[in-house]
């Protein structure tokens, strides 16, 4: 493959992984901006909960968009792959399968609990990505060869990581961490008593601990795109 063909498959797959990681930056901001301002609606419970609302298709749109995506991804090894399929299929699953409305009906109960699945594995697996796979990966460009997918090869593990990539690798974790840390916040206050939580409903926390890992799922991909450092 000649020289100008690679550096095309290059800007295609970072274009890709920056698409992705601005699509989950965005997606917190366009629903409750897109809400207040089109529809007067207050913060949601939680992000799902715009399904149910007339930001659905905004909602579900972007969730398919970023499924599909992911799944279209294709990483340097196969753990990489796999990783970005659970991810991509379980961003699909989580828009198809709906919250439970209030007041649900037990086929609702029942939807909404294969949501609640689908949204842990596409954030526990995206969490993971960013704190094992992004941090031990790089990419360089290199002539093609019939054993690496276009020009995208791994780096030499035996020589020492570059400042940027120590940089990234710090973003990554963090991205990692933060997502982990969001989903365990989630999980502890649906185990709360109900005088506590009776009170922090108030202040929206499931919808604002998602947001802010899905936000960091979109940095820790858009630093991967070379969207910056």
């Amino acid at each position: 493959m000649d020289n100008k063909s690679s550096n095309s498959l290059v800007i295609s797959f970072l274009t890709l992984r920056k698409a992705i990681g601005c699509l989950g930056m965005a997606l917190p901001f366009a629903l409750a901006l897109g809400g207040m301002l089109l529809y007067q609606l207050e913060t949601q419970d939680s992000i799902s909960g715009y399904y149910h609302t007339g930001m659905r298709d905004v909602l579900v749109g972007t969730l398919c968009a970023i499924g599909v995506f992911l799944w279209g991804y294709k990483g340097f090894d196969w753990r990489d792959n796999r990783a970005s399929d659970i991810a991509g299929f379980s961003a699909i699953g989580v828009a198809l399968f709906p919250t439970s409305p209030p007041n649900p009906s037990s086929i609702e109960k029942f939807i909404g609990g294969i949501h609640l699945v689908f949204a842990a594995s596409f954030f526990i697996t995206l969490a993971l990505i960013s704190l094992f796979l992004y941090t031990i990966v790089s990419a360089k460009v290199n002539g093609c060869s019939s054993d690496v997918i276009g020009p995208i090869q791994l780096s030499d593990p035996n020589k020492p990581s570059t400042p940027r990539k120590l940089q990234r690798n710090v973003i990554y974790r963090i991205s990692g961490c933060v997502i982990l840390l969001a989903i365990g916040l989630i999980a502890l206050i649906g185990v709360l008593p109900e005088f506590l939580t009776s009170w922090l409903e108030t202040l929206d926390p499931v919808f604002w601990l998602e947001s802010i890992a899905i936000f960091a799922f979109g940095v820790s991909w858009f630093v991967k795109g070379e969207g910056i450092l």
